[in-house]
């Protein structure tokens, strides 16, 4: 049986519905904190049970039977974060699970300037320790996470953003469909796997640029110093160390961390990837 965890997040949710396109629903559980939000899941066949990162005593339960677990990383970032994804390693590891699948992210590496790429560097080191064989999808930067920066932008017109370097921002639909068909095709990658990400890398002034298009409303984008970017994220209530953590985005862009665009994505969802434009258009329509 495949486990996908995080089954009613935004990623996880997605990945299930792909993967019962390509297998039946009774090969396929999902383990999340709230059962009652994935019954419609449960009414289709797929097996719900409750199980939570934090619960070590829930994952037993959760991933008895699998073949293959899922391990969707949390929406945290530091120490705490490397420990619940521990956890569900050794869950999975203890379910007798022959492969885990981790949705990492490119750029993962113990020197990044941006936090949770540390994390997922040190979640790896996790899988490779488990000793049982693993894929490590390094996921492109969320397309979601860019239209998240533009704010309020459409009102003033402008986005002031730190300095910032090309991104290759990917949909969150086409990195479902590529978790799903790494599951059903199981083995097909070994360890990490290279960046699965959208046809582009661009900047916050190339975004500008395609938000004008889409909208047909000019949005211009200015540069604000880091620490003025800090100090007004404070103002506006978001703790200092998210504060921070927000920074080390854009410094790690700045670094070229997340600049690489590569061809595995296309061609394990069979096309080309959802264009940062599209997913704009979604966004703002639902908006």
């Amino acid at each position: 049986m495949i486990i996908v965890t995080g089954a009613t997040g935004k990623l996880g949710r997605q990945v299930v519905e792909r993967l019962l396109a390509r297998v039946p629903a009774d090969q396929v559980g999902v383990s999340v904190r709230d059962p009652q939000k994935a019954q419609a899941l449960a009414d289709r066949g797929v097996r719900v049970r409750r199980g939570s990162f934090t619960d070590a005593d829930s994952l037993a339960h959760a991933f008895e039977g699998a073949s293959q677990v899922l391990i969707v990383s949390v929406d945290r970032m530091g120490e705490e974060c490397v420990e619940q994804h521990r956890t569900a390693i050794e869950g999975a590891v203890a379910a007798g699970a022959r492969r885990l699948v981790y949705t990492s992210q490119m750029g993962a590496g113990a020197s990044s300037h941006f936090q949770a790429c540390r994390d997922h560097a040190a979640t790896e080191e996790a899988l490779h320790a488990s000793g049982v064989p693993f894929t490590s999808l390094r996921n492109g930067f969320y397309a979601t996470s860019a239209v998240d920066f533009l704010g309020h932008a459409w009102e003033s017109g402008r986005v002031a953003l730190p300095a910032d370097g090309p991104v290759s921002w990917t949909a969150h639909a086409d990195l479902a469909e590529a978790a799903a068909a790494v599951l059903a095709d199981e083995g097909c990658f070994d360890g990490p796997t290279p960046p699965l990400t959208g046809g582009q890398a661009l900047t916050f002034e190339d975004i500008a640029r395609v938000a004008t298009e889409v909208t047909g409303r000019p949005l211009s984008r200015t540069v604000a110093p880091d620490d003025r970017f800090r100090e007004q994220l404070v103002d506006d209530g978001v703790p200092a160390e998210t504060a921070d953590r927000l920074l080390g985005i854009f410094a790690a862009s700045r670094a070229g961390e997340f600049a690489a665009v590569d061809p595995t994505l296309a061609k394990l969802i069979g096309r080309e990837p959802v264009s940062l434009g599209t997913v704009l258009r979604e966004q703002l329509s639902r908006s």
